[in-house]
């Protein structure tokens, strides 16, 4: 720029240079965004995604053993899936931030070229796992919420679908009182188990910077996430949600109560003292008029 005047005959020359300039960092632009849309953003999409429950409504009853398995058993399945995405998205984090670092400057631009890039490089790769665990946040805090609405019989939109139920469950005679088998503690004990297999998928998911360490010494993502006040609060409300239906249990418990001298009066008693009163044929027919409107 110095020696270039309106009359210089470096002018095309100076063009030149200047296009290829302007060519190679549109270059470097589309690496950059191709890396940032394809392999960045696109596979933290699939992360928040992520529904670490199985919660079909097409599907028969389960015992409570099922349940429990069934859960496990999907969870570690997308466990390895999520663990895949962590890796890429740091891969892909490294990737963007050498192909930015080695990109090759005129000398006399940057002085301190490796300290500034130092910086803006640990800059961006804080940015993106912040992302990375808003993602797996929001995976986590979706499935909790699912099994909640579930569990419960709710749709998730808060209207009136009808939906299948869901725990298989008995009402059993226990010596002269109506329970259930499963009972409610028995089902909530099932729920916290599938809701603590969610937490502990994010055990096996490292944060960034650890490639160095032994396996064992790594640090995970487990504890932010279950010590985020959104998770603590949806673990809270599912840990009680079948406190919920409680009443509505007890009620059709109670709707047994009719029942209840079929298995508390004594027959013989009962007998003798229809005997006593020296019943006719009538007396007879009409008793068991009674007994055939109870069974039906």
């Amino acid at each position: 720029m110095v020696t270039l005047t309106w009359t210089s005959m470096n002018i095309d020359s100076y063009l030149e240079h200047v296009h290829q300039g302007l060519n190679k960092l549109d270059q470097l632009i589309i690496s950059v965004n191709d890396i940032i849309e394809n392999r960045i953003e696109n596979n933290l999409k699939k992360v928040s995604k992520v529904l670490l429950v199985d919660l079909p409504n097409d599907t028969q009853p389960m015992s409570l053993e099922q349940f429990v398995q069934r859960q496990e058993d999907h969870i570690a399945q997308h466990t390895h899936f999520l663990m895949s995405k962590n890796e890429e998205v740091e891969r892909a984090v490294d990737d963007l931030v050498n192909t930015v670092m080695f990109y090759e400057l005129d000398p006399h631009i940057i002085e301190d070229k490796e300290n500034i890039h130092g910086k803006e490089a640990k800059k961006i790769k804080r940015y993106y796992f912040w992302y990375l665990y808003q993602a797996l946040l929001n995976a986590t805090q979706n499935s909790l919420n699912a099994m909640k609405y579930r569990v419960v019989g709710k749709s998730a939109a808060g209207g009136g679908d009808q939906q299948n139920p869901f725990f298989e469950v008995d009402v059993y005679l226990d010596n002269q009182d109506v329970k259930l088998k499963p009972d409610l503690g028995d089902i909530q004990k099932s729920i916290n188990k599938a809701a603590t297999a969610v937490l502990r998928c994010s055990k096996n998911l490292y944060t960034w910077n650890q490639k160095d360490r032994v396996e064992g010494k790594r640090e995970t993502l487990y504890s932010m996430i279950a010590k985020d006040r959104e998770i603590v609060k949806v673990i809270l409300l599912l840990t009680g949600s079948i406190q919920g239906a409680k009443n509505i249990v007890n009620n059709f418990l109670q709707s047994f109560d009719k029942f209840a001298w079929l298995w508390k009066e004594k027959i013989k008693t009962k007998l003798d003292k229809f005997s006593n009163k020296n019943p006719s044929n009538q007396d007879y027919e009409d008793e068991l008029k009674k007994f055939v409107d109870i069974e039906t």
